[in-house]
């Protein structure tokens, strides 16, 4: 199978050497002349066989609006357009109706794993129809975690499920990365009783009910830096919490935990706070997210 992928950054280069590892051909592009296979969009094109299976992975917005509409000048009829960005699930409709007017399918894939994903394999939640999807399974098996497919994909429904589940789980990250970052400030006060703080969190790896990825996650980082000197207590949103607290409210929800981490983090904005600095750590250690440096 070879695919094209449009944009190279931190998740869309790493995604482009697992693929190419796992052993589906793929041509890339991206602005920068550095990391781009094509000169240009309508080379990525010509490179392609058909029917064409086009990955968008640039940021959501107009971003994405743009390259979608710019593939829609260049791509033929049975043609395949993944969003594999951080879409809002409401676009998703918008893109998929603009593209079946010159009869091209679209698929959106919410894409979970970060700057791990090379390594580990990405978390996969698909929106499409199931035609078009098993056409493009291929490359979900490609990317996604060695194992049982269901433990590393779904197809979640028709076209923004995909995004649907994707802000979903990002809302319910903020809440766990939040419950980690207040249990460190806590355990961090008490540094005339608590001795160790790094080793606590280290000693509940194995056989502990709150064992995680976040965890190791967050051991990592303390190893790193155990007082996160070098990190501003300040921390961005990607826009997906907000998404899902909007969702709630819409549909009468009560998500709580998910509302309150949301709001940590404008709290974070005003002041420097340890458990927001802990929160910015892990940001940096599952997607690389950008730190504010004292």
């Amino acid at each position: 199978m070879h695919i094209g992928i449009i944009g190279l950054g931190k998740m869309g280069n790493n995604m482009r050497d697992r693929l190419r590892k796992n052993g589906v051909q793929i041509s890339g592009y991206d602005p920068n002349p550095a990391v781009t296979d094509v000169a240009s969009l309508p080379d990525l094109v010509e490179a392609l066989p058909t029917p064409r299976v086009v990955w968008v992975m640039v940021p959501s917005g107009k971003i994405t609006d743009d390259v979608i509409h710019n593939l829609a000048d260049v791509l033929s009829p049975g043609d395949i357009v993944i969003d594999g960005g951080n879409s809002r699930y409401t676009d998703d409709a918008i893109h998929a109706e603009f593209l079946a007017n010159k009869k091209i399918k679209f698929i959106d894939c919410g894409v979970s794993g970060g700057i791990w994903g090379l390594e580990n394999g990405y978390g996969l939640m698909a929106g499409g129809d199931a035609e078009d999807i098993a056409t493009a399974m291929p490359i979900f098996d490609a990317l996604r975690p060695d194992g049982p497919r269901d433990e590393g994909f779904v197809h979640a429904g028709p076209v923004g499920a995909g995004h649907y589940v994707k802000m979903v789980h990002n809302g319910i990250e903020y809440a766990l990365m939040q419950a980690w970052a207040e249990g460190y400030e806590l355990l961090d006060s008490r540094k005339d009783l608590v001795h160790d703080v790094t080793g606590a969190f280290k000693a509940w790896q194995r056989g502990t009910v709150v064992r995680s990825w976040l965890l190791e996650l967050l051991v990592k980082a303390l190893e790193e830096d155990p007082e996160f000197a070098d990190i501003a207590g300040y921390v961005d949103d990607s826009g997906e919490g907000r998404w899902t607290v909007h969702e709630a409210l819409d549909r009468a929800v009560p998500v709580p935990t998910i509302s309150a981490a949301i709001f940590a983090r404008f709290v974070s904005r005003q002041k420097d706070s340890p458990s927001m600095k802990a929160v910015a750590a892990l940001r940096n250690q599952f997607g690389g997210h950008a730190v504010r440096k004292n």
